[in-house]
């Protein structure tokens, strides 16, 4: 008997240090972990201890014996890691614990953005004796994309938000929620008060198709629909015209999987997550019944992670689809491979499901079509010929990009801020900027999954504890409490952990009483008046 992972691992490999015989694969420093779709365990070496499903975040990993039907697969996807990934031997993978260096007692550093990049910087930091943390967020709650980005039904992905909730919780950590670095105070007034700050901002905008009709009324950015279904403040107005049959996705990863997913589910299994109200009515009254998601190049090159496929294909409440000419086309890449090919067999038998996602691969966009609004889109195929499909609804979903941060340098090619090793350097001298680091997608682009930020956290963290031994870092000219004084003189409402506190328990009451996780409130007027516990 062995214990499985199966999905929604968030690979950041809590569970690798507790397993006594090291079967966990592949660990942090292994040449695949940071490009890894999730991590496995081997059944020949697992002893069935149990540890390191005591240890997940995420609930994913579950004993052979007690799989559910539907993750059935994972036994035979963790074995089949293993025959092309053998473990050479059990050897532990060293772990350092952090001190801060002889002759420096304490440490104070600022970290901009309470997402998975800003939570996993401040958990490593807040652990070291001395170490003392302040979290900054633009908005009134924290855990960024954990809170806005993660399709609502993923529950269990959602609850490494309660891990993050205990990183915020420590006595050395200050949340000042509700305030914009840049606006509300400067990064310079931080590093006043800082030994140095971390910018773990994230991500702010998406990639364009740069095709023509694309400023057409009907094109979209996923980015922008899965804010506005999660309840981001910033989109909770926006309207999304979902009225017709067939919407089609430009994109083959994840986000795109969740939108289109998101698009066909019924109403009676959004009503059980923590989507938005307004976004429950409007999916309710959505026409759309096929999503048509459509990848540049052939199904070897998806981007879309196997457990995110497997699941769309178990679904009982939509159909997965595929062209059996374009799967056929690919190389035999595996599991992946053979769902495609059941989808392609599925869409032949002319099957007459109400609701169906279907697979497209080898179309590049050309035009989207239409007056006033999207009408059709029209791709090139690799054959050279054009193809048109009709639609109302276009979503782009091929990737993010980061945005310039004022005052900090910003490398457009790759939308990242140039760094070495964390260290935040200017492009045309190299010259690292004293005391202001970088960790997340920001850093790194957005890639990677969630566990992937704890990874990137650590050589963050690590290059400022080695900077404060060397004393290349500026002590702070003033103590903690001139940053309260200076933002309560400022007229900032700032939510601190008290205050998100009562956001969260008048969230999750409201859920309470509708058998849902929690009922978000949709704009900042709404949080601010929770946070100060009016509602």
């Amino acid at each position: 008997m062995a214990y499985v992972i199966t999905q929604g691992c968030c690979n950041d490999g809590s569970c690798v240090p507790v397993c006594p015989v090291q079967c966990i694969r592949p660990r942090p420093g292994d040449p695949d972990f940071t490009h890894t779709e999730q991590l496995y365990i081997d059944p020949a070496a697992c002893i069935d201890c149990g540890a390191c499903m005591d240890e997940c975040p995420v609930e994913a990993i579950h004993p052979d014996w007690e799989l559910p039907e539907n993750l059935s697969e994972y036994a035979e996807i963790n074995s089949d890691y293993f025959e092309t990934h053998p473990i050479a031997g059990a050897s532990v993978p060293s772990y350092t614990r952090r001190v801060l260096a002889e002759g420096h007692d304490s440490l104070r550093v600022a970290v901009v953005g309470s997402g998975p990049a800003g939570c996993y910087a401040t958990g490593l930091l807040s652990e070291i004796p001395g170490v003392t943390v302040s979290v900054l967020d633009r908005l009134p709650t924290p855990f960024g994309l954990i809170r806005a980005g993660v399709a609502p039904d993923h529950v269990h992905t959602k609850s490494i938000s309660e891990r993050f909730s205990r990183f915020l919780d420590r006595a050395n950590v200050d949340c000042f929620f509700n305030v914009e670095v840049g606006k509300d105070v400067s990064l310079q007034e931080l590093l006043d008060s800082h030994h140095a700050v971390i910018w773990a901002g994230g991500v702010g905008a998406d990639r364009k198709l740069g095709r023509p009709g694309e400023d057409l009324d009907g094109v979209y950015s996923a980015r922008d629909f899965v804010a506005w279904y999660n309840g981001h403040p910033d989109f909770a107005d926006r309207a999304f015209d979902i009225s017709g049959e067939r919407a089609v996705i430009v994109g083959n990863g994840n986000v795109a999987l969740d939108v289109a997913r998101t698009l066909l589910l019924p109403r009676d299994v959004l009503a059980r997550t923590d989507m938005s109200d307004r976004a429950i009515d409007a999916l309710a009254r959505s026409g759309v019944r096929e999503v048509v998601v459509v990848a540049r190049r052939g199904p070897e090159h998806a981007a879309y992670s196997l457990g995110e496929l497997l699941a769309l294909s178990n679904s009982g409440d939509i159909s997965l689809a595929a062209e059996a000419s374009e799967v056929a086309a690919a190389p035999d890449h595996g599991r992946r491979h053979d769902i495609l090919l059941r989808a392609a067999q599925k869409a032949d038998a002319d099957d007459p499901a109400e609701r169906v996602v279907r697979l497209r691969f080898g179309l590049e966009p050309v035009s989207i079509e239409g007056s006033e609004r999207v009408r059709s889109i029209t791709f090139r195929r690799s054959d050279g010929r054009l193809e048109t499909i009709e639609t109302s609804a276009v979503f782009r979903a091929i990737g993010y990009r980061g945005l310039e941060v004022e005052g900090l340098p910003f490398d457009p090619l790759t939308a990242t801020i140039p760094h070495n090793a964390g260290r935040v350097v200017e492009p045309r001298s190299d010259e690292e900027i004293p005391g202001v680091f970088c960790s997340g997608w920001i850093k790194r682009g957005p890639r990677g999954v969630i566990g992937t930020n704890k990874v990137d956290a650590m050589e963050t963290v690590d290059s400022i504890l080695q900077d404060l031994a060397a004393d290349r870092l500026t002590p702070p000219k003033n103590e903690q409490q001139p940053l309260v004084d200076l933002l309560a003189a400022r007229g900032v409402d700032v939510v601190d952990k008290a205050a998100w506190k009562r956001i969260d328990a008048a969230e999750k009451e409201r859920g309470r009483t509708q058998g849902r996780p929690r009922q978000k409130f949709l704009n900042f007027g709404e949080l601010i008046d929770a946070a100060r516990g009016d509602k």
